[in-house]
C-alpha cells in the first residue's frame, strides 16, 4: 500500500468513556485517532499463581473495537496508567505500525512508528499534565528521531502565540518549539480553532495546540 494522506483526529476524553465510544463509532473516515486521558478500568481477571481469584486485567475501556486497533503503554502499575491512546483504522493496517517504547518510554507518550514506501516514518502522541511532566521529559531525552511527520495532543500550554486572548508567552512554549524544531516539525494549528477543555471559567481554558507539519501531511 501506498499512503499519499493520513488524515489525524486528536481529542482529550478526560477519561470519560461516552465520548471515547462516540468517536471510535463516528469518526471513521480519520486513519490515525489520537486520544489524551482515556478511561481505565479493570477488564476482567486473569489466572494468577499467587493469587487463586485471579489478577486484574486492566485497559483502555471497549480496546477492542473491530474497526480500531489500539496502542498504547503496557502497564507498569495500578498508579502509572497511561494518559494516551492511539487507535489506527484497519484499513491501513498493512502499513505495519509498532509501538516504540524502546525509544520513548513515558506514561502520557505514545510513540509510534509504522512503514510506507520501504521508509520508516513517525507519529507522536503526547498529553501535558499540568507539571508538564512529558515535556520535561522529552526535553532530557534530547533523541534523534527522523521523519517524525506529527506531534499532537494535548499540550496545555497557554501563549499568546496561538491565543489571541492571552497576553503572555511561556517558557513551556519555548521548550515545546526546541522539542519540535528538533523533529524539524513546524506549528500547524487545528482546522477548527476550539479548546480541547472548556471549563466553567475562561482563565481555566486550555487551548488546542497542534505541532506538525501540516494536519493532513502528504508523504512523498
Amino acid at each position: 500500500m501506498n499512503c499519499n494522506v493520513l488524515k489525524f483526529f486528536s481529542q482529550n476524553v478526560r477519561k470519560n468513556k461516552l465520548i471515547i465510544d462516540t468517536i471510535l463509532e463516528t469518526q471513521s473516515l480519520y486513519d490515525i485517532v489520537f486520544i489524551q486521558e482515556p478511561p481505565w478500568s479493570i477488564i476482567c481477571s486473569i489466572s494468577s499463581s499467587n493469587n487463586y481469584e485471579g489478577e486484574p486485567l486492566v485497559g483502555v475501556l471497549k480496546p477492542h473495537h473491530p474497526n480500531w486497533t489500539t496502542f498504547t503503554r503496557l502497564l507498569s502499575n495500578q498508579l502509572d496508567y497511561p494518559r494516551v491512546a492511539t487507535f489506527i483504522n484497519i484499513c491501513i493496517s498493512c502499513l505495519c505500525f509498532s509501538l516504540q517504547n524502546d525509544i520513548l518510554n513515558h506514561r502520557d507518550i505514545s510513540h509510534i512508528s509504522f512503514l510506507n514506501q520501504s521508509s520508516t516514518f513517525f507519529i507522536i502522541n503526547v498529553y501535558f499534565d499540568l507539571s508538564q511532566s512529558a515535556l520535561k521529559y522529552l526535553k532530557n531525552t534530547e533523541v534523534d528521531i527522523p521523519n517524525v511527520i506529527i506531534m499532537t495532543g494535548d499540550f496545555n500550554i497557554r501563549d499568546s502565540i496561538w491565543d489571541p486572548n492571552y497576553l503572555f508567552h511561556s517558557y513551556n512554549s519555548d521548550l515545546l518549539f526546541d522539542i519540535a524544531n528538533s523533529f524539524s516539525l513546524n506549528i500547524s494549528n487545528s482546522i477548527e480553532n476550539i479548546p480541547t477543555v472548556v471549563a466553567t471559567t475562561h482563565h481555566s481554558r486550555t487551548n488546542d495546540l497542534t505541532t506538525s507539519k501540516a494536519l493532513q501531511w502528504a508523504i512523498k
